[in-house]
């Protein structure tokens, strides 16, 4: 093959891309498309914790979590695998020292921010709560989202048997493990 049949070769690919690009222009000035300001049909969703029960009369609906339901699916050794993402930041030893995040031994029935040597955000110093197994499970879900402000930058648990499992892994570390729900 000679040069000159390649040079036709080259300006017929390049003649059928420019005649693509300019049909694609002269079609969108001969045919323009304004685009509405507003959803010609808006579709109302109700809030994702609110629930409708009957002729427009919306109630709210709070989550109850059947803790010794969601318990009894704990193991304990499965809950020492799903720990080692924790351990990256926790220490659950007795003993162990602050890290990334604080020291997790004894945590589960022990008041939340409540050790002296870790600097807690805000949102949590001021919760006033103790890490029930309902807190932790809650917790654990999504950090973010149960307590608004919280330093904790990890995306959470969704599998119910995981966080199961390393709650029942974390009483475990403890002087005087809570009896389960």
């Amino acid at each position: 093959m000679d040069s000159f049949e390649l040079n036709k070769i080259i300006a017929s690919v390049l003649l059928v891309a420019l005649l693509i690009i300019g049909i694609s222009k002269i079609s969108n000035i001969i045919f323009k498309v304004d685009k509405l300001e507003n959803s010609a049909y808006k579709v109302e969703l109700p809030d994702s914790d609110t629930k409708q029960i009957g002729d427009g009369e919306i109630k709210k609906v709070e989550e109850k979590v059947d803790i010794s339901a969601l318990m009894a699916l704990a193991d304990i050794n499965h809950g020492e695998k799903v720990f080692k993402k924790c351990s990256a930041c926790h220490s659950i030893e007795a003993g162990g020292g602050n890290n990334i995040g604080p020291a997790l031994y004894n945590v589960v029935g022990r008041k939340i921010a409540a050790i002296q040597d870790y600097k807690y955000s805000k949102a949590l110093t001021n919760y006033q709560k103790n890490w029930t197994f309902e807190e932790l499970n809650g917790f654990l879900i999504k950090p973010q989202k149960w307590i608004k402000g919280t330093k904790m930058a990890y995306a959470g648990l969704r599998k119910e048997k995981d966080r199961a499992s390393v709650i029942l892994y974390l009483n475990k570390y403890s002087d005087n493990p809570l009896p389960l729900p």
